[in-house]
């Protein structure tokens, strides 16, 4: 897999909503399932909140069957 940088308008953007963005996931359900998995890190740190907010700068970790996807987080 790889890197990816997504950018945001505001400071901070919730974690679902990243990750749906990104195209890793496609709908909730698939984010539910990634954090109850813990395949989820932000910023090296184990997150399992959905509605986490992340912030610009933050880079998401995802691992994957394939890989680990890693999300930069940018913005104005």
């Amino acid at each position: 897999m790889g890197g990816m940088e997504i950018e945001i308008r505001d400071e901070t953007i919730r974690l679902g909503q990243l990750l749906k963005l990104a195209g890793i996931v496609e709908d909730g359900a698939a984010v539910k399932e990634l954090l109850a998995d813990e395949a989820v890190r932000v910023d090296g740190a184990l997150e399992t909140r959905r509605g986490a907010q992340v912030r610009r700068g933050s880079v998401v970790e995802v691992d994957l069957p394939g890989g680990v996807e890693r999300v930069t987080v940018a913005g104005d």
